[in-house]
């Protein structure tokens, strides 16, 4: 099993959830995180420009079946990409082992 984080853009989530949805991933966490990274995003207000260093993100967190590893990752590439610095990172770990709390199984059947 692996576990796929993904942080991404807050305006591209509506198109990678559904993207996901689209492949079979219908569970994953996610939390609105704010970061620092090369991009400098800013503000305009009355025709002046505004830098700020906090960037406003989703934070994504899918555990998934070793065989649906791919399809994940390349859902959340083709749906949150913009081709612009700032769209993103995805992490991959190993999962050693997930159980479910309500009947105590365990193992990759916990995931569907």
């Amino acid at each position: 099993m692996k576990k796929v984080e993904a942080i991404i853009r807050k305006s591209k989530f509506s198109a990678v959830k559904t993207a996901l949805h689209e492949v079979g991933v219908n569970f994953f966490s996610y939390w609105d995180v704010t970061g620092l990274g090369n991009e400098k995003e800013g503000h305009v207000y009355r025709g002046v420009s505004y830098s700020t260093s906090d960037i406003q993100r989703r934070y994504l967190s899918i555990v998934v079946n070793d065989d649906f590893e791919e399809v994940t990752i390349k859902a959340i590439l083709d749906a949150g990409a913009t081709g612009d610095v700032g769209d993103g990172k995805i992490f991959v770990s190993h999962i050693e082992e997930v159980y479910r709390i309500r009947t105590g199984e365990k193992g990759g059947n916990t995931l569907k």
